[in-house]
């Protein structure tokens, strides 16, 4: 093939890659309309309709990603733009197998099907599809370590989020007698916090090696395990606050609603490591070894 047949063929599969993933885009829209709809109307079928387009979109976008890799010959989370896909859909991979402990309780799909929408929608709309080669500072041994055990550590903690936030909304109205025909009994609400810190409790480790396998991956790349960096830095703290999560959940008196703060607040600390500080290091101008995935 010439050149110019080349790059024919790659605008011809990129037109319809993005064709593809607004189509994902749309079944996450659907699902998390469905989704709010049941909270309007709790004993309709709503709620399995939410679950089912969000399963539907998921089987499509894995293609897309079995096909972005193929494609690219590489891993498909080496820029922003792959990175958003691939953490809307291990999010949603992971909310399902998680689910299906409460396969009539629908309300904590709304939180992950709204943050992976959010997800997509910023992928397609601010970043550009074209698949590059790598870049230097990502070719080692240490990348598809790092970026794998941080990816999986953030689904995790989006489901715990989203556990967290239906058991902080739930228990006070249950309390109230309010939410039961939601497929929700207060003697069983509490699984909600049970469970989002069983999630934690398995993706600490998960962040905790990630963080390592970064680290060691910094010091081939440019000499040095740790640098401050703002990406690294906001990392740390994204640790500490799980850390403090986890000591809470131990503490009878931290227990409920004090410890879900924290969980939250780590969800928000996650959220400024994976894409917040990126943008503000880049606005404001401070330097960061992270830049390149912007």
């Amino acid at each position: 093939m010439t050149e110019g047949e080349i790059l024919a063929r790659d605008a011809f599969l990129l037109l319809y890659e993005l064709r593809l993933f607004w189509l994902i885009v749309i079944l996450y829209l659907l699902s998390f309309f469905s989704y709010l709809a049941h909270i309007f109307t709790p004993e309709s079928s709503s709620g399995q309709w939410a679950k089912g387009l969000l399963s539907a979109g998921v089987l499509f976008h894995t293609v897309l990603i079995i096909f972005r890799t193929i494609e690219g010959q590489s891993p498909p989370f080496q820029t922003l733009y792959e990175s958003l896909s691939w953490f809307a859909w291990s999010s949603i991979v992971t909310y399902l197998f998680i689910s299906r402990r409460w396969r009539e309780v629908y309300l904590p799909g709304i939180w992950v099907s709204g943050i992976a929408l959010a997800a997509c929608l910023y992928a397609l709309i601010s970043r550009g599809p074209e698949i590059t080669p790598l870049a230097p500072a990502l070719q080692s041994q240490w990348f598809v370590w790092h970026v794998v055990l941080a990816f999986m550590s953030y689904a995790v903690f989006v489901v715990s989020c989203a556990n967290e936030i239906t058991y902080l909304i739930i228990y006070p109205c249950l309390k109230k007698g309010i939410g039961t025909s939601y497929g929700l009994l207060l003697e069983n609400i509490e699984k909600f916090h049970e469970t989002a810190y069983r999630l934690v409790l398995f993706g600490f480790p998960l962040l905790t090696f990630g963080i390592i396998s970064g680290a060691a991956w910094a010091d081939e790349a440019w000499g040095r395990f740790w640098s401050w960096d703002p990406k690294e830095t906001w990392s740390l703290i994204t640790w500490t606050v799980f850390a403090l999560y986890l000591h809470a959940m131990v503490m009878p008196a931290w227990r409920g609603k004090p410890a879900s703060i924290f969980n939250i607040l780590g969800f928000i600390c996650m959220i400024m490591t994976f894409v917040g500080v990126n943008w503000l290091a880049k606005l404001l101008g401070i330097e960061s070894l992270h830049l390149y995935a912007i």
